[in-house]
C-alpha cells in the first residue's frame, strides 16, 4: 500500500473479516448494547473510555466475567493520582483467573532453550505442579503478604513458581540470573523475602554460566530467607546441601494428589514488585495490585493484542523485565505461552524466526533493536521459514524506526499486523499500541489504549496535536502502582511522575499524537538533545543511523558546557568487519543533514567498542551524559545493573580527555 497521511505511508489495513473476528469489535459492540452508546470510530470509543472511567472499567469486569469473591462497593474513588482507589471492598485472585481457562484442547506452555528442544506442558501438568509447589510453600509458612523471590531464567519453573506463590497471596518478585550479585541484592533486600527460588546457572550464547556462588552469597545477603529452593538447570546432579536451608526443586513437588486452591485477596493486595533499571541509584521497588493488573492484562491481551483462545503468544524476555509478567498474562485469555531461554543471536539471528515456524507462533513479540538488527543483517525470515501462523508482530523497548516497519512488510510477512507499543515497568502494560480496527502507517503506533487518558503537553501544560510534547496521563488507571515498597508517604512515587505537572502523570517520553489518533514516540525526554535552543529526540538520530549499514549501533548525547557552549558527540559501534573511516563519517553527516537538519549533525563521530545497555535493553544515554560531564562513574551508572558493564570504561577514559 502506498497511500500517505502526514507524509507517512499506509502499510496495513485490517480487512472486514479481521475486524469482525477481533475481540475489540466484539467488546465495543457489547458496550454499545449495554450502555446504549454509539461509536462511529475507535477514537469515539477511546474518548468514551476516558470520559467515563467508572463505566469503562466496570465494563471490563463484566465483559470478562471477573470473579469477585466479595463484591465491590464502588468502582473508583474521587481521590486524585496517586491515591485513587479501585473496586474497594472486593476480593479476587489473579492466578484463579488463569486456571479458569484450563483446557485439554491445547497446551499451556511451549518451551525451548539453548539446552532444550521444543517441549510442551499441558494445563493438567501445570495445575499439578503449581498445586504441589503451593502446598510445599504453605507447609513452610508462606502465606498472604509474604515475599517469594526468584533468581531464574525464562523457564517453565518460573511460571510455576509465580502461579504457586500467587495462589497463596504471596508477593512475587524476580531477577534473571544474568543480574550481578549486588544488583540482585539491591532489589530483593528491599522487600525482605521469605523464600528464594534460584537456578544453579544458565546458558547464553552457547556458554554456560555457573551461578552457585552467587546463590550462596544471595542467601547470606538476605537474612529474612527461611528457605532456598534450588533448580539444577546446568547440572542435574547439583545438590542443595551447600546452601543453608536449601532444598531441591524436585523435592518440593512430591505431593501429587493435592488440590489447587486460591486465596481471595483484596483488589489492591500486592501481586508483585517490579524494579526500575537502577542504573543511577537503588532501583525503585514498584508494587502493583492483583486486581489492577488483572483488569489491565485482560483488556490489553484480548482487545489490543487480539489474542484468541488456542493461539500461541511469544515475547522474547527475561524474568527481570516486565514483559515476562506480561507474557504470563496471555494465559488469562486461554492462549499458549511460548517461552525461550537463551540468546536471540545464537547460533545466529534467525533462531527466533525458526522458533516461530517450529512452535506455530501467532503473536511474535520482540524489541525494536532485534528488528533493526535483523534488518541490518538482511535476514529474510518470510522466505526462509514458514510463517503462515503468524498474525502479529509486537515491538517495544525503544521507538521502532520507519525503516524497520518497511523491513517487516517486505522481508517478514506482507499481511502481518505490526503492533508497536509503549508503556513500562511502571504500569506493567502499554499505554499505546495495537488496535485491530485501525490502519497502520509507517513509523506510527496505531492508537492510545482504551482507558488510558494520554496526551501530549507543551511547555505550558496544554494538550497539543501534530506536535511533539511531553507524554502525560491525566486520569488514573488501575494498574498504576499502589505504592513503591518502603515509600510509606509516597514521596518517591510523587517525585517520579507528578513533579512537573501536579496531579498529572508525566511519563518521561516525547510523543506526537496525530489528528487521526495515532502516535509517534521520539525517545526519552530526559535524554533530549537541546541543540541551539531546539529540542531533538534521540530516536531521530538513531533512525538516520539505521541507514548506515556499516554501523551496528550508536549512542548520542549533548553536553551543556560552560559559557553556553555545547558539545554533541555521536558514538558508533561498527559492524564486525567494518572500520569508521572519513568516508563513513561524511556519509553519516550527510544522512543526518538530509533526513533532518544541520542541527542534527554531531560535533564528533567516535568509534567505540560497544554501546552500554541496561539488562532490560535500554541505552544508557543519561548516565553516559553524566559521566562525560564529570560525574563519578560509580554514581552515574550502576555497572551491576548493566548487560555489558565493561563498555563503560571507554566513556570513562573519554571523559578524562575532554
Amino acid at each position: 500500500m502506498s497511500k500517505e497521511a502526514n507524509g507517512r505511508r499506509l502499510l496495513w489495513r485490517p480487512d472486514t473479516d479481521f475486524i469482525n473476528q477481533s475481540r475489540m469489535a466484539d467488546f465495543l459492540a457489547w458496550v454499545q448494547r449495554k450502555y446504549d452508546e454509539r461509536f462511529e470510530s475507535y477514537q469515539e470509543a477511546w474518548q468514551w473510555s476516558v470520559e467515563n472511567v467508572g463505566d469503562f472499567w466496570e465494563a471490563i469486569t463484566n465483559y470478562f466475567d471477573v470473579q469477585f469473591h466479595r463484591p465491590y462497593e464502588q468502582v473508583v474513588s474521587d481521590d486524585p493520582m496517586p491515591d485513587t482507589k479501585w473496586f474497594e471492598g472486593s476480593t479476587l485472585n489473579y492466578a484463579e483467573h488463569i486456571f479458569r481457562q484450563e483446557t485439554t484442547e491445547h497446551p499451556a506452555i511451549l518451551f525451548q532453550s539453548e539446552r532444550h528442544e521444543l517441549q510442551e506442558i499441558s494445563w493438567a501438568d501445570l495445575r499439578q505442579q503449581v498445586a504441589a509447589l503451593a502446598a510445599h510453600l504453605k507447609s513452610i509458612g508462606v502465606g498472604k503478604g509474604d515475599r517469594v523471590v526468584a533468581f531464574l531464567p525464562n523457564i517453565p519453573e518460573a511460571t510455576i513458581a509465580f502461579l504457586a506463590a500467587n495462589s497463596l497471596g504471596a508477593i512475587w518478585s524476580s531477577c534473571s540470573p544474568d543480574f550481578g550479585l549486588s544488583s540482585t541484592v539491591d532489589r530483593f533486600q528491599q522487600i525482605e523475602p521469605k523464600v528464594l527460588i534460584a537456578v544453579d546457572g544458565y546458558q547464553y550464547g552457547g556458554k554456560p554460566y555457573d551461578k552457585m556462588e552467587v546463590v550462596r552469597d544471595l542467601r547470606k545477603a538476605l537474612p529474612s530467607l527461611e528457605q532456598v529452593i534450588l533448580v539444577p538447570y546446568l547440572d542435574e546432579a547439583r545438590m542443595a546441601s551447600t546452601i543453608p536451608h536449601g532444598i531441591l526443586w524436585r523435592d518440593t513437588l512430591q505431593q501429587k494428589d493435592v488440590s489447587l486452591t486460591f486465596e481471595a485477596l483484596p483488589f489492591d493486595h500486592p501481586i508483585w514488585v517490579l524494579y526500575s533499571s537502577g542504573t543511577t541509584g537503588i532501583p525503585k521497588a514498584i508494587t502493583h495490585s492483583h486486581g489492577g493488573v488483572l483488569l489491565e492484562h485482560l483488556k490489553y491481551l484480548a482487545l489490543h493484542n487480539d489474542v484468541h483462545p488456542g493461539e500461541r503468544f511469544f515475547w522474547f524476555s527475561t524474568t527481570g523485565w516486565m514483559m515476562w509478567n506480561f507474557v504470563q498474562a496471555a494465559l488469562l485469555v486461554q492462549s499458549t505461552i511460548v517461552l525461550y531461554d537463551g540468546s536471540p543471536g545464537y547460533p545466529d539471528l534467525n533462531v527466533l524466526w525458526k522458533l516461530t515456524e517450529a512452535a506455530g507462533i501467532h503473536h511474535f513479540g520482540t524489541s525494536a533493536p532485534f528488528l533493526v538488527a535483523s534488518m541490518k543483517k538482511k535476514l529474510t525470515p518470510g522466505s526462509t521459514y514458514n510463517l503462515s501462523t503468524l498474525r502479529s508482530i509486537g515491538s517495544t523497548g525503544a521507538p521502532l524506526p520507519p525503516e524497520a516497519f518497511d523491513y517487516v512488510y517486505e522481508y517478514v510477512k506482507q499481511n502481518v499486523w505490526l503492533c508497536s507499543m509503549s508503556g513500562g515497568t511502571d504500569v506493567c502494560t502499554a499505554f499505546v499500541g495495537g488496535c485491530p480496527l485501525e490502519p497502520l502507517y509507517e513509523g506510527e503506533i496505531q492508537a492510545r489504549a482504551l482507558g488510558c487518558a494520554l496526551y501530549a503537553y507543551n511547555d505550558e501544560g496544554q494538550p497539543i496535536l501534530n506536535e511533539v510534547g511531553e507524554m502525560v496521563i491525566t486520569k488514573a488507571m488501575p494498574s498504576m502502582p499502589i505504592y513503591f515498597w518502603n515509600d510509606a508517604e509516597k514521596e518517591r512515587y510523587r517525585d517520579s511522575y507528578f513533579e512537573l505537572f501536579p496531579g498529572i502523570w508525566r511519563h518521561g517520553d516525547w510523543v506526537e499524537i496525530t489528528d487521526r489518533g495515532s502516535l509517534v514516540i521520539y525517545g526519552r525526554s530526559d535524554a533530549t538533545l537541546n541543540r541551539q535552543g531546539i529540542r531533538i529526540g534521540t530516536a531521530e538520530i538513531y533512525r538516520s543511523m539505521n541507514q548506515i549499514t556499516e554501523v551496528a549501533d550508536s549512542l548520542i548525547v549533548n553536553l551543556e558546557l560552560e559559557g553556553g557552549r555545547h558539545y554533541m558527540p555521536l558514538f558508533v559501534k561498527m559492524q564486525e568487519d567494518q572500520e569508521l573511516t572519513d568516508s563513513i563519517r561524511k556519509r553519516i553527516k550527510q544522512q543526518l543533514r538530509s533526513d533532518y537538519s544541520p542541527r542534527h549533525v554531531p560535533d564528533d563521530i567516535i568509534s567505540v567498542p560497544d554501546i552500554p545497555y541496561t539488562i532490560s535493553g535500554k541505552k544508557l544515554e543519561a548516565p553516559i551524559k553524566k559521566i562525560l560531564l564529570g560525574k563519578d562513574p560509580g554514581k552515574a551508572a550502576n555497572a551491576d545493573a548493566m548487560r555489558n558493564p565493561e563498555s563503560l570504561q571507554f566513556y570513562i577514559d573519554f571523559a578524562d580527555k575532554l
